[in-house]
């Protein structure tokens, strides 16, 4: 059976959906099943950060409320053998879903899938809930910038409080001379205020702005830093603490 992963965040801005994408396509990498469902609606992103925003018919409202079967709604991603997506509704959608609508959804899935990744909306509300429901951890991506910082404390609390007891952090847009300078907060300072472990920092770096906007993620090109570390990041979340 396969492992339900929830990627959430604070406030928005953080790089969650960078961040599920390419921990996806890192995991697709290791020879997994991997499928990733974007739970943004009316926000979704995630079809254009793997350069598949052409190939959508179907997306998931279409599935949880009996339009279409799964299958049509799953979505090879070019390149890989074993990365799907499932994409959000293109809009604001008022059909309404439930926590059972997911979890249904997710042991289907689970059949078929090594791991699926929820990429939930940033903060709290609705959508969270119903993807909380299937999960069995949950990784909460934030960056070094005080709002930021609280609003994933809260997210963090709110996942913790609703069932979730593995929460993993990760810290996204470091940049190490201004924490040199004092001008950010610092990463130990940022990691002792989080119940769940620090399992990775990712660095600013322009090539991932970069990929982001070609559609491409980061990850594929093998021996870079930014590859090492995802792996490192990815084997973290993915262990048994």
């Amino acid at each position: 059976m396969g492992e339900v992963i929830l990627v959430a965040s604070g406030k928005g801005g953080t790089g969650k959906t960078m961040f599920s994408v390419n921990m996806g396509a890192t995991l697709a990498r290791y020879g997994y099943r991997v499928m990733l469902i974007d739970m943004d609606m009316g926000l979704r992103n995630m079809d254009l950060y793997l350069g598949m925003e052409n190939k959508v018919i179907y997306n998931l409202m279409d599935v949880l409320t009996g339009i279409c079967r799964i299958n049509k709604a799953m979505i090879k991603v070019a390149g890989f053998e074993t990365l799907y997506f499932m994409a959000a509704s293109p809009r604001k959608d008022e059909r309404d879903i439930t926590q059972l609508h997911m979890r249904v959804l997710c042991d289907k899935l689970k059949n078929i899938f090594d791991y699926i990744i929820i990429d939930c909306p940033a903060g709290t509300g609705d959508m969270l809930d119903v993807s909380i429901a299937p999960a069995d951890k949950a990784v909460i991506v934030t960056e070094p910038e005080i709002a930021a910082v609280r609003d994933a404390d809260i997210t963090e609390r709110y996942i913790i409080d609703n069932g979730i007891e593995d929460t993993r952090i990760v810290l996204n847009k470091v940049n190490v001379d201004l924490m040199n300078q004092g001008l950010l907060p610092d990463i130990k300072v940022v990691a002792e205020i989080f119940s769940g472990p620090l399992v990775g920092v990712i660095q600013d770096d322009d090539n991932i702005r970069i990929s982001t906007n070609k559609g491409i993620p980061i990850v594929i090109k093998k021996g870079t830093y930014i590859e090492k570390n995802f792996k490192s990041i990815v084997s973290r979340i993915i262990s048994r603490y």
